[in-house]
């Protein structure tokens, strides 16, 4: 069934208040976190425009992200109900994750340097430039963007949670905390670097939860098998992640690492 009985994942959350509220906080905590990431390619885009139309093509942006997180959670219930869409969410997670790591490691003597993307290259652009016109053109990539982050940010939502009203509830409070309190994520993310680090294991994690789903289905009697599906299970990744966050900033003010910058 595409659409499941929201009524029954209403008295799921109900009957399962910390766990739920756990995952929603989660759920908002990794939609803030790469929403940061994505906000700076996205104000990237469209710094060559002038200043005047820079806040309106981001605006667009803005719109772009929920309509597009919408249609992502439509697929997100697809995701939930046939089996092998999860295992091949969990492998481009992983995928997504381990290029980032590279690439860090790559550019790890160049502290300078930061891969931003090039517009003027994009296909979409050159293609629609004539036709549309500056602005519009860069609005163009912008919600092109806004649809490549919507998949990561559900793929990464559906390994917390199979209940689609919680991830629903926590990917738009994501969006609309992303809203009014994006300036102190980015100073956050500017004194706590680390946290970005942080954030793509924790990927990599729910990659591996997801990918394990293969397991969950051809081998459903086995106890591990039980486990994956079990809110224990949703816990526990609901706990790791908190404490993949909580703990290196704990340690940084108390013992100076990881190092945070002044």
């Amino acid at each position: 069934m595409m659409f499941p009985d929201f009524t029954h994942l209403l008295n799921d959350i109900l009957q399962n208040p910390a766990k739920s509220i756990a995952i929603i906080g989660n759920l908002i905590l990794i939609e803030s976190l790469l929403s940061v990431d994505n906000a700076a390619v996205l104000a990237t885009i469209v710094m060559d425009l002038p200043e005047h139309q820079r806040k309106r093509a981001l605006k667009y942006g803005i719109l772009g992200a929920y309509l597009f997180r919408g249609l992502a959670l439509i697929f997100a219930s697809v995701l939930i109900s046939v089996w092998w869409l999860k295992p091949l969410g969990g492998l481009y997670l992983l995928y997504i994750s381990f290029d980032w790591f590279i690439k860090k490691i790559k550019n790890k003597d160049e502290e300078d340097a930061e891969e931003t993307p090039d517009k003027e290259s994009s296909w979409l652009y050159k293609n629609s430039i004539g036709l549309l016109g500056q602005f519009w053109a860069t609005v163009a990539i912008v919600e092109v963007m806004d649809l490549a982050f919507s998949i990561d940010n559900v793929f990464a939502a559906v390994a917390f949670s199979d209940n689609l009203l919680l991830i629903t509830l926590g990917v738009f409070i994501g969006i609309l905390a992303m809203r009014f309190i994006a300036q102190w994520f980015v100073r956050l993310m500017q004194v706590f670097p680390f946290l970005e680090t942080a954030a793509f294991i924790v990927i990599a994690i729910l990659g591996v939860k997801l990918s394990l789903s293969l397991f969950e289905h051809f081998y459903p009697a086995t106890a591990f098998a039980h486990f994956l599906a079990s809110h224990t299970m949703e816990i526990l990744v609901s706990a790791i992640t908190v404490l993949l966050f909580v703990v290196p900033v704990a340690t940084s003010y108390l013992f100076g690492f990881p190092a945070r910058k002044k």
